[in-house]
């Protein structure tokens, strides 16, 4: 039987139609993806600036608790009691309205977290030169876990990183050493700026940097490996990290009423047991119910009130003083700023000197 060329024609003539929808098809689908995404970008592009000035907003926010707290007290103290703390504060106060999590603003709302870095040691003090307190370090160390074998080469490998000489600790570690890292660097001879700055110094490693649970625990901070660092199968389990005991930026002291258990105990004297008497124990901040952060707290008012701790009688008054203070001077806002699904967060280091004196001391945003 012959095939008519007039069917042979038609068919082809359909196969050909059907690829044409096809590519006019995924063409039609790319184009409307990429209308999807330019749209989608351009509405970011334009929610860019409202973004930032929320952020701004939120930290202005924050400026403006801080000084009513402080004013409220005179400065005398700071406790997880406090609104900025997310505390109930004071419930017939100027604050007691204002929104922490979602305070509605224009087109988006943002939430507002404040955190005091005085609830940790500032690593300056405990490195400086002047005012060394390598037994601080040392108690640090014990905390996080490391092996006590390694303890005095970290000790002393901070302590050289920040004196200003190239004199080696018995222990430490200068730029000699360094220089034979890949690539090759410099001790900073100097204050520690960024806290990051450890994972430069010999021995110490991101799980101890971050704790064995931290998000960055294999993160190689400016990409420079460190002497004596270990693979993750060789590393212990690490409860703490140094991001959760030590500040760059504070008063020098650690504030009583907002120090963790873990916090304190990076001071000398203050064991575990003494540490839980200052926030839980029956005189305690925390107040009956042994809970930081509500109505029943009962803060110190001062350092002396700190005696009323029957744990602290066998610590000398003078090393109190020299530690400890109820004030907070420098704080980390966390601004998380929402305008139609676009979000970014921005965070912002600010130090109250007085009530109308609350610096911007840096700020990010991501």
């Amino acid at each position: 039987m012959k095939i008519k060329p007039h069917s042979t024609s038609s068919g082809i003539a359909l196969i050909m139609v059907m690829i044409v929808v096809m590519v006019l098809a995924i063409l039609a689908g790319g184009f409307a993806y990429s209308m999807k995404v330019e749209t989608k970008l351009a509405r970011n592009a334009s929610n860019d600036s409202e973004l930032e000035w929320m952020g701004r907003s939120g930290i202005e926010l924050a400026k403006y608790i801080l000084a009513q707290e402080f004013q409220k007290r005179d400065g005398r103290y700071d406790s997880l009691r406090d609104r900025w703390a997310g505390g109930p504060g004071d419930t017939n106060g100027v604050l007691a309205e204002i929104p922490m999590d979602h305070y509605q603003l224009g087109n988006g709302w943002f939430s507002l977290k404040m955190v005091d870095m005085d609830r940790k040691f500032n690593i300056n003090v405990a490195a400086n030169p002047r005012q060394r307190q390598p037994e601080v370090l040392r108690r640090a160390l014990t905390l996080v876990g490391v092996d006590a074998a390694a303890v005095p080469t970290i000790v002393d490998s901070i302590l050289d990183w920040c004196d200003p000489n190239d004199s080696t600790e018995p222990n430490g570690t200068e730029s000699d050493t360094y220089q034979h890292s890949t690539p090759p660097y410099f001790a900073k001879n100097g204050p520690i700026d960024d806290l990051s700055e450890l994972l430069l110094i010999n021995g110490v490693t991101p799980a101890m940097y971050w704790g064995s649970s931290g998000g960055g625990a294999r993160v190689q901070v400016m990409n420079r490996p460190v002497l004596g660092r270990r693979t993750p199968s060789e590393e212990p389990a690490y409860l703490v990290g140094f991001v959760e005991l030590f500040t760059t930026i504070s008063s020098g002291k650690i504030n009583a009423n907002t120090a963790s258990l873990t916090d304190l105990q990076v001071l000398p004297f203050i064991e575990e047991n003494i540490a839980a008497a200052i926030i839980s124990g029956p005189a305690g901040r925390a107040g009956p119910n042994g809970t930081d952060g509500d109505e029943d707290d009962m803060p110190f008012h001062s350092v002396g009130e700190m005696a009323r701790v029957p744990e602290l009688q066998q610590v000398p008054p003078q090393f109190l003083q020299q530690f400890f203070t109820t004030q907070s001077l420098v704080f980390e806002v966390r601004v998380d700023a929402n305008i139609n699904g676009s979000r970014r967060q921005f965070v912002a280091l600010v130090r109250r000197n007085s009530p109308r004196d609350i610096q911007i001391l840096n700020l990010s945003w991501k």
